[in-house]
């Protein structure tokens, strides 16, 4: 709600309060000293609600002076109490006198009823001002813990793409050193994935099948730098329909197997699979280890993609890893 639109609704309301207690002890009827009554005791009261409201409160209990607060709180009380007493002996016969020839108030009676009264508004006032305090408070947590995630969502985003051009740029540089033939059928498969990460990055989510091309067009880059002849299989299985997924989500899985694994050995090919059901996935990557590669199994790869799926996806997926002596198993069960 805007700085305006407080306001008006603030006038609203008392204007309402007003018309309401008017017609109340008016008894339907606006007489003189029904306006003199609701209309001069009651701006006094709005007065007493939004000097503690907007002036008292944030300057002294916001900086924890509780002292000071609750004196100057005691002060408005009694000087708007003393104003009040003043108006009514001004208007002795509409207010002092009740009920003529039967009860007059004593000074110290009505003194005390204007005490209470304008009490009740200064505890009226602050607890409007915790309340909207706390929501206002817990708008801005929420606020900085959305930037928080977008912000640690931007900051691995921008780890993917560094991370995936280094290892391609160094398979292409390889191949362009031996003079290879595939070399230009690099690049093109290098550019034609640099296009989809660019273009689709930064959406929330984007067709299972696009990314299921980009990963069939990442293996096939892959299998450019081998000089003998590859073994890997990748198997998808269900039906591809409309499913949506968060982009990048699935390469680092299919990284780490080309980066850690051996894709030469016809023994233990790279497997990678994919169940498609219409609300789920089932995704698993597996390797025969490369002890000639001294990196720490994962890298930044799966440490990312898992901290995304824990930001993303919260309670809805499943991730293992199996470390075997030989071999290494990634899974990701993943509610699309």
């Amino acid at each position: 709600m805007s700085k305006s639109s407080r306001v008006l609704f603030h006038v609203f309301v008392w204007i309402a309060i007003i018309l309401l207690f008017m017609f109340l002890v008016g008894n339907g009827k606006l007489e003189y000293k029904t306006v003199v009554v609701v209309v001069y005791f009651g701006l006094i009261n709005i007065v007493i609600f939004y000097a503690n409201y907007l002036f008292i409160l944030p300057t002294f209990l916001n900086r924890k002076k509780y002292g000071w607060c609750a004196l100057i709180m005691i002060a408005l009380v009694l000087i708007s109490s003393f104003i009040k007493c003043g108006l009514a002996y001004y208007y002795y016969d509409l207010i002092i006198i009740r009920d003529p020839g039967k009860y007059v108030m004593t000074f110290w009676d009505y003194f005390m009823s204007t005490v209470l009264i304008g009490s009740l508004f200064i505890f009226l006032s602050t607890v409007l001002k915790f309340v909207s305090d706390w929501f206002l408070n817990e708008k801005i947590k929420t606020k900085l813990e959305n930037e928080k995630l977008f912000s640690e969502l931007a900051f691995l985003k921008s780890q993917i793409n560094p991370h995936f051009l280094f290892n391609s740029l160094n398979n292409i540089y390889s191949l362009a050193y031996q003079k290879s033939d595939k070399t230009p059928e690099a690049i093109l498969k290098l550019s034609e994935i640099m296009r989809y990460m660019l273009n689709e990055s930064n959406e929330d989510k984007v067709s299972l099948a696009d990314e299921i091309r980009y990963l069939g067009n990442y293996i096939e880059l892959q299998k450019l730098r081998f000089k003998d002849e590859s073994y890997i299989n990748f198997l998808i299985t269900g039906e591809i329909k409309d499913q949506k997924i968060t982009p990048l989500i699935l390469i680092s899985f299919v990284e780490n197997a080309f980066k850690h694994g051996i894709a030469t050995d016809k023994q233990a090919p790279i497997n990678i699979f994919l169940n498609i059901e219409p609300e789920r996935i089932f995704f698993k990557t597996t390797n025969k280890k490369n002890n000639q590669n001294k990196d720490e199994t994962g890298g930044i790869g799966l440490q990312n993609v898992q901290r995304r799926l824990e930001l993303l996806y919260k309670d809805n997926f499943v991730f293992n890893i199996e470390d075997k002596n030989e071999m290494y198993n990634c899974e990701l069960d993943l509610n699309l």
